[in-house]
């Protein structure tokens, strides 16, 4: 039987779920975790007590206010509120996303057709899921990982738009809202959560059904920023913790996975 690496004489067959080494029950810290040494359970408060702190999530409340002035904008400007289509606002046309208008280099719509919306209704379910899922992630992420994991998940719903839709606009904040789901996922598992009790599995499912069942909703911009939103928080957080790699490296990581996205982007539209 293995001994403890702080007292050799005292045999344990626990071991602290972070790093692997054997812990007797005088040097066990237990956390959401599992069983922690001392040294580990203390890296792990460091760590972690930073961004819950962070006060309210003036990300979210931000990223809320700029759709929700963009949307009044594209209504002053013609565009249906039932989601009929543009109305010939010049906001909404020269904003949305499609494969031809990539080809023409405007590759500004990879960003903005995120920030635009077809009709009210769209609007008020993609702000209040955003409401909901930045009120619960970005005080546990920071800030600065909450506005990266949004925009990395943003691009990535509009590659897997471009790749599945050829030829219709796609517009709305979608992708970046199932990129978020998919993070808040692996954060919740990543802390000692079950995403399953907590009713965020089930969201998740319920809204991979309604993409699939109802009509002229973008289904590649959904999976396209479900996988992004989700693989951006394996490298933010299973990454850094399976192989200690720094946080400078990861949010690296993710950075490049938004610029694979806009090369992928621009690739399917060439």
């Amino acid at each position: 039987m293995e001994v403890c690496y702080r007292h050799p004489d005292r045999e344990t067959g626990v071991s602290c779920s972070n790093c692997g080494r054997p812990i007797c029950p005088d040097c066990m810290t237990t956390t959401s975790v599992g069983m922690r040494c001392p040294e580990c359970a203390r890296d792990t408060t460091r760590v972690r007590r930073g961004p819950v702190t962070g006060g309210d999530p003036v990300v979210t409340y931000v990223l809320i206010g700029i759709n929700v002035a963009v949307a009044l904008g594209g209504f002053l400007s013609g565009a249906s509120t039932t989601g009929g289509g543009s109305g010939g606002s010049r906001l909404i046309t020269d904003g949305w996303l499609s494969r031809p208008d990539i080809a023409d280099h405007e590759y500004w719509r990879l960003l903005t057709a995120g920030f635009l919306h077809a009709g009210f209704f769209h609007l008020l379910f993609n702000m209040f899921a955003l409401y909901i899922l930045g009120g619960l992630l970005e005080p546990a992420v920071g800030r600065l990982r909450f506005g990266l994991i949004y925009f990395v998940s943003l691009l990535a719903g509009s590659f897997g738009a471009l790749l599945v839709e050829p030829t219709q606009p796609t517009l709305g904040a979608s992708g970046a809202i199932f990129g978020l789901m998919g993070a808040a996922f692996i954060v919740m598992r990543n802390a000692g959560v079950n995403p399953m009790e907590s009713g965020l599995g089930i969201w998740i499912v319920l809204n991979l059904v309604f993409t699939f069942a109802v009509p002229n909703i973008s289904i590649g911009g959904h999976i396209g920023g479900l996988i992004g939103g989700t693989v951006c928080a394996l490298l933010l957080y299973e990454l850094r913790d399976l192989a200690r790699v720094p946080p400078q490296v990861t949010a690296g990581l993710c950075v490049a996975l938004g610029v694979a996205a806009v090369a992928g982007s621009i690739a399917v539209s060439g």
